[in-house]
């Protein structure tokens, strides 16, 4: 049995120390890009390997032309698997400490964009671990290296000369996965521009987390997003955020629904605003 979307701590906990089995610790902050490997140098899961979102899970970024986090050389991140030990037998388990929503669900979907179906993200994440009382260690963890083979997805991708196609298509559905203020162009302390794509649905990825920080159930996971997505299909569906990464939480979600895999926008907003061109909105629709 493979895991492709969620997993719980309990489920995790019985495979520690199986050598099928890579854990990829992915804690970061926005605030300071050092805090996620201090605090995995100070205790993590037992086994993990400890992946950085602006070194390992992103790509270099050129001022005026890229966002915030480009998709990484594709070449570049296969190195980084197979360093990781990451085959086509292995079943990848991501976490981070904000739900998912950060780099867990991130290296999630870049797996699968790269053809590794067997990896899902570890459900409440690394607060629901330490909570469970279950085993963690401070040492740094390496692992055998392995051949990645990838089989490239590039439908699972959406760019953005096809968004400004899409804009006014009602076939197609572009959902915002930034916070509702954000979206609406207030309070915006990331980006120099603030607003959203026009056209585009509020969606913010914190609407799949309940109260503990657990993914809601997947009927009402279904719930939420067949109100957001009316008959479109789920190849007519692209997710954008400020930087391509909170967006796959929206992808994992609807996946982990039943509702098929959507599209990201991978550049997102961040790249969307370095062209004057571009249009842009700052009320609710």
């Amino acid at each position: 049995m493979s895991y492709t979307t969620l997993i719980s701590a309990s489920e995790l906990f019985n495979q520690i120390g199986n050598p099928k089995w890579v854990i990829v610790d992915c804690r970061f902050s926005l605030d300071d890009a050092g805090r996620g490997l201090k605090d995995y140098l100070q205790s993590h899961i037992s086994g993990a390997v400890y992946a950085h979102l602006n070194k390992d899970l992103s790509g270099q970024i050129i001022p005026g032309k890229t966002g915030r986090h480009p998709l990484p050389e594709q070449e570049t991140f296969v190195k980084t698997m197979s360093g990781w030990g990451i085959d086509a037998d292995v079943q990848v388990v991501t976490c981070d400490d904000k739900g998912g929503a950060m780099a867990a669900s991130r290296l999630w979907w870049l797996l699968r964009w790269m053809g590794h179906d067997a990896v899902a993200v570890l459900n409440g994440g690394w607060p629901q671990w330490r909570n469970n009382g279950f085993p963690v260690t401070n040492k740094v963890e390496t692992r055998k290296p392995e051949n990645f083979t990838p089989r490239i997805r590039n439908n699972l991708l959406f760019s953005t000369e096809g968004v400004q196609k899409i804009l006014r298509d009602q076939s197609y559905r572009l959902l915002d996965s930034r916070s509702a203020d954000r979206y609406r162009g207030e309070n915006e302390t990331i980006d120099p521009v603030a607003g959203h794509i026009p056209g585009a649905l509020s969606a913010p990825f914190s609407g799949n987390l309940d109260s503990n920080g657990l993914f809601l159930s997947r009927d009402e996971l279904k719930a939420r997003f067949q109100k957001l997505l009316g008959n479109v299909p789920p190849e007519h569906v692209i997710f954008y955020c400020g930087s391509g990464v909170t967006a796959a939480h929206n992808l994992l979600a609807m996946s982990h629904a039943g509702l098929g895999e959507a599209r990201l926008y991978a550049d997102s907003w961040s790249e969307w605003i370095t062209s004057p061109d571009r249009p842009i909105t700052r009320k609710s629709l």
